[in-house]
């Protein structure tokens, strides 16, 4: 007898509308670039649970809250709030480069100069080529 090897089941799609607290939390998700995968990482949750609470009228556990505003780069108030997605503030860089600069404020202070210069200068290099 012959078997098929198991493969993990894909993602089934969403066959009801999304409620608008589960809309939300997907756009400001996306809008800082993280996938439900790093966006669970990064706030110490499965994957499954972002999903759920994507999908779900239940919003995101209080004590998970202000955690997931700082990764989104909003405030709390942002992701429970009806404020449209585009006229939420971002207080700054969200995902990977804010990682970056996570790891680069705890260098000593002579190299984080360093990486400010290289960065602007990149920066400026980019804005004259187009």
């Amino acid at each position: 007898m012959e078997t098929t090897p198991y493969t993990p089941p894909m993602a089934r799609p969403i066959t009801k509308p999304r409620p608008k607290q589960g809309h939300r939390l997907v756009s400001l998700r996306k809008a800082a670039g993280l996938s439900q995968t790093e966006l669970a990482k990064a706030i110490r949750v499965p994957q499954q649970t972002v999903a759920y609470w994507e999908t779900c009228t239940t919003p995101p556990r209080s004590d998970v809250l202000p955690q997931m505003a700082k990764v989104l780069g909003v405030r709390v108030e942002d992701i429970l709030g009806d404020t449209p997605i585009n006229a939420v503030r971002k207080p700054g860089p969200v995902g990977r480069l804010q990682k970056v600069f996570e790891m680069a404020s705890t260098l000593p202070r002579a190299q984080q100069d360093i990486v400010v210069t290289f960065i602007e200068s990149l920066v400026e290099r980019q804005k004259k080529a187009g």
